[in-house]
């Protein structure tokens, strides 16, 4: 019995030791698990985050805006008869300029995929405020000509980019707030 006791107690010993030694290597490797895995959901929310601040920085500050513009453009163009310059010089011109403002000002929160659609947009709007001023803006308007149009230069209003525009708006926003 002794000499079983003498083999039993540096067994114990060792595996005790050998145990602790593994529990001790397994902790530090959870815990260097662990460590790597809140880093990794840090940097996935700091992501997170910045996609969703620039969403509604986009949908707010510029989508939003130019939706509204689109719409109250669109509006005044459908009433427009004969020579309406108040409504040409106030509303289409106002709303054009504004349009192309957002655009060319706040162009870092236009969504890639519409960056033509902009570029677009933009050439329309620069060219339509070019004929604009040429005919109503000079000290002796052109009031013979009916309506100022882009479109018999070669650059009609492209529609497919204002509603690529508006779709963008009705996604993101349904995305931030839905």
């Amino acid at each position: 019995m002794d000499q079983f006791l003498n083999l039993l107690l540096p067994a114990l010993i060792s595996s005790s030791i050998v145990g602790v030694a593994i529990g001790l290597i397994f902790k530090k490797r959870n815990e260097t698990i662990a460590a790597e895995v809140r880093n990794q959901f840090e940097q996935n929310m700091t992501i997170f985050k910045t996609n969703y601040l620039w969403k509604e920085k986009s949908v707010s500050e510029l989508l939003g805006q130019i939706y509204i513009q689109f719409n109250r453009t669109n509006r005044a163009f459908n009433r427009y008869k004969n020579t309406n310059l108040y409504l040409e010089a106030k509303v289409l011109k106002d709303g054009n300029e504004k349009i192309r403002n957002l655009l060319l000002e706040k162009a870092h929160l236009i969504p890639a995929e519409l960056i033509d659609d902009a570029n677009q947009l933009i050439e329309h709007y620069d060219v339509w405020l070019e004929e604009f001023a040429r005919h109503r803006d000079s000290e002796n308007p052109n009031l013979d000509q009916k309506f100022i149009y882009a479109g018999p230069l070669g650059f009609r209003f492209p529609k497919k980019a204002e509603e690529n525009f508006k779709n963008k708006y009705h996604e993101l926003r349904n995305e931030l707030y839905a």
